[in-house]
């Protein structure tokens, strides 16, 4: 493993560590870059609870890396607490189901007024 392939997992586990809420899509929250990150980030928002995010179109290395070590292959990708939840297609499956929302707002405190 060359230098900078170690480097960024060791990024990409710090962020994993530091955010209990954290999602790697294809944009940024405001401005998804497809729809299926669009559809992630809808979902998590009607939670209402803050969560952190990588726009993996602004870092190649984690684009390339993260999937090897998730052993996921597509993004968007949803952590929590340090575990991979899933992709897209399981967020909203999630969602619906009504099993996301306890989750997320396990590990994300509501925001102070």
């Amino acid at each position: 493993m060359t230098e900078q392939a170690r480097d960024t997992e060791a990024l990409i586990r710090d962020q994993i560590a530091k955010h209990a809420v954290l999602l790697y899509m294809k944009g940024t929250p405001q401005f998804p870059q497809c729809g299926f990150s669009a559809r992630a980030v809808e979902a998590l928002s009607q939670i209402g609870r803050p969560f952190a995010y990588v726009n993996i179109l602004e870092n190649q290395d984690i684009r390339a890396k993260l999937p090897q070590i998730a052993n996921w292959p597509t993004f968007p990708q949803l952590w929590i607490n340090g575990e991979l939840i899933g992709g897209s297609d399981i967020i909203l499956e999630m969602f619906q189901k009504g099993e996301l929302q306890p989750l997320v707002e396990q590990y994300s405190p509501a925001q102070e007024a």
